[in-house]
């Protein structure tokens, strides 16, 4: 059966490179130099904090290197040099360069530590022992740990291009999410009828509950569009985020977006972005039952203990309102510090 058409109604081909570690070497599945590593597992890191990508050597030839890359994109392959070493020194190559280094906790050690982890950093990265003809490698994936969140902007539903997408996400404090990113938020209960961007130019949106007006009554799964016209066609966005350096707080109150703002101002703080509450509903289970302002002009709250009074929706979330008029409608404020 073609995997492109169960992707839309279940997980049955999800097994990609990129979230298991895998090895190769050609022409043999054993490897000689470097140890095999456990299958079906994974790093994973928050964003600012630090990882390991293990990798270690059961032999060492007398000469050779080891290179590490991270693949870019889950469809094209490519990949970007992070660094390359010998017994002896080792060079840093691109914009993981500089918050890479080997770990060397031992001499047959070529593990590699980053620090600082962003939100792009997920995904799979190869460890590759080059040795004249007899290079070897293995495949490591690191998972950011964090949330995904349906976005569209005031002008309403399917209104960014694709980079339109890109650019509400980073403004949201998060980047578009991929496909591995939305399938488990899925399988965490993430259920949104409106079809989104993701990194890859691709568009998708994910069921639980099916439903005539969102696929039909077909099984639950991620509904797939497959890749669009970046330039010309429209949707929504779905962005990631993960845990935030600040906090977030609300300021009851009856306030119009401008008073808002100045009420996050007196506090030494400013009006939150979306992707902040969603990290702070996701990680810290925020739990608010008042509407309150956001940066973007849209009113939301976080809702960790759902409840009859808060919307009376069985499932937990973070609610929204939609963006109301800022100077004829009243509301609390969610202020980030």
């Amino acid at each position: 059966m073609n995997c492109a058409v169960i992707l839309l109604l279940t997980s049955g081909c999800f097994t990609w490179s990129s979230v298991i570690y895998t090895s190769h070497r050609a022409g043999s599945n054993k490897l000689k130099y470097l140890l095999e590593p456990p299958v079906y597992a994974e790093v994973v890191g928050r964003r600012g904090g630090n990882v390991t990508l293990p990798c270690i050597l059961r032999t060492k030839p007398s000469h050779y290197k080891v290179k590490w890359t991270k693949l870019e994109s889950e469809n094209t392959g490519q990949e970007n040099i992070i660094m390359i070493s010998n017994s002896h020194s080792f060079k840093q190559y691109g914009h993981l360069g500089p918050r890479a280094a080997l770990r060397k906790a031992h001499t047959m050690d070529a593990s590699l530590l980053l620090s600082r982890l962003k939100l792009e950093d997920g995904g799979s990265y190869r460890c590759e022992l080059i040795n004249g003809i007899e290079d070897e490698s293995v495949f490591v994936s690191l998972r950011i740990e964090g949330v995904v969140f349906p976005y569209q902007g005031k002008n309403g539903r399917y209104k960014f291009t694709f980079q339109e997408a890109k650019d509400a996400c980073t403004e949201q404090d998060g980047i578009l999410a991929s496909y591995s990113q939305l399938f488990r938020a899925w399988t965490e209960g993430l259920d949104w009828c409106n079809a989104g961007w993701l990194e890859d130019g691709t568009v998708h949106y994910p069921i639980i509950q099916p439903r005539p007006a969102c696929g039909g009554e077909v099984l639950p799964g991620i509904r797939s569009y497959g890749p669009k016209d970046k330039k010309q066609d429209q949707f929504d966005a779905f962005c990631f985020t993960s845990q935030t350096a600040g906090s977030v707080s609300y300021i009851s109150g009856s306030f119009s977006f401008e008073q808002a703002e100045r009420a996050c101002g007196r506090q030494g703080a400013e009006l939150a972005l979306v992707g902040h509450l969603y990290s702070a509903w996701h990680f810290q289970k925020y739990d608010q039952c008042d509407g309150g302002w956001l940066r973007d002009g849209s009113v939301r709250f976080p809702i960790s203990n759902p409840r009859e009074r808060c919307g009376g929706i069985p499932e937990a979330g973070v609610r929204s309102f939609g963006f109301p008029d800022k100077k004829k409608h009243l509301y609390g404020a969610y202020c980030y510090r």
